[in-house]
């Protein structure tokens, strides 16, 4: 899992959506029958849901959605993975984000379910076409720019035995709308890379250059790295050995143990590097961290 899903990850335990429209917001038809339909805020009947009761006047309140998100979370922690299903769809149907995300994601990381990357998809197009004009910078903007940066990588590799095909093109547009209205620092590290590459669009340095920067000041440690190595290596970008191999150290300092084209990246500038840049460096992460 990457750094930023298990941030975000984080915000949903420390504390809608509509599957039933017929065509997601690239255009392309959704698969019936992949998820279950979820509603947009649909006011709970009293009966129904987790914590419903079965209709008499003493029965008690149904839960809201948000309750009904926390259940599933605490079921999911307690390891009642039924449980925790049972809640988070009916939050999900019941229009609570989080609920739709996480489930989202418990598909695409097979988290107490079995993996799935086509309900996964599904759950994660239906947040992207139901709330993209979420207001960037609230809590719920997050887990919709999230879902969008999930499916531009669903398109960017497609999806086995399914209508869901590698799109180059698609993936670009989702990434770029994540990274351009909310400002998402995982999307515009990806768009930044298909920029670089020309892949899924024009080839196009100085806007790749540009969003990287911007992902590796909010602390996206793979835009780190590449960052860096353009720094370091003086490509694309005028050259900067000391703030290159800050941005790589920083990535370093980040990155999973598997991820061993960071550690190989900083390992060659390292060596490359003066001792008056390796100083200058030093004094720039020093100023980093101060300030982060």
């Amino acid at each position: 899992m990457r750094i930023s899903e298990k941030i975000l990850s984080a915000a949903l335990f420390g504390l809608g959506l509509g599957l039933a429209t017929a065509y997601a917001l690239d255009g392309t038809h959704s698969p019936a029958g992949v998820a279950p339909p979820l509603g947009l805020g649909v006011a709970p009947e009293a009966g129904h849901g987790p914590g419903g009761g079965a209709g008499q006047p003493d029965a008690p309140r149904p839960l809201t959605s948000f309750q009904a998100f926390q259940t599933g979370a605490r079921a999911l922690q307690a390891g009642d993975t039924k449980g925790a299903l049972e809640a988070l769809e009916y939050a999900a149907r019941n229009g609570e984000i989080r609920a739709v995300w996480k489930l989202g994601r418990m598909y695409a990381d097979g988290e107490g379910v079995k993996q799935n990357d086509l309900r996964a998809f599904e759950y994660f197009r239906a947040l992207a076409d139901s709330h993209a004009d979420e207001l960037p910078g609230t809590a719920e903007a997050r887990f919709v720019a999230n879902a969008f940066v999930a499916v531009g990588g669903y398109y960017l590799t497609g999806i086995a035995n399914s209508n869901i095909k590698s799109d180059a093109v698609r993936a670009v547009e989702m990434f770029s709308y994540a990274a351009s209205y909310f400002g998402d620092p995982d999307a515009q590290y990806r768009l930044g890379r298909m920029l670089l590459d020309g892949q899924g669009t024009a080839k196009d340095t100085k806007s790749g250059a540009r969003w990287l920067l911007l992902a590796a000041g909010k602390g996206q440690y793979q835009a780190q790295a590449v960052f860096g190595g353009l720094l370091f290596k003086g490509q694309y970008v005028p050259r900067d050995g000391a703030r290159g191999l800050m941005w790589l150290t920083l990535a370093r300092d980040a990155a999973a143990p598997k991820e061993t084209w960071i550690t190989d990246q900083y390992n060659a500038a390292m060596k490359q590097a003066t001792e008056d840049e390796r100083a200058a460096a030093l004094a720039y992460l020093e100023h980093w961290v101060k300030n982060h």
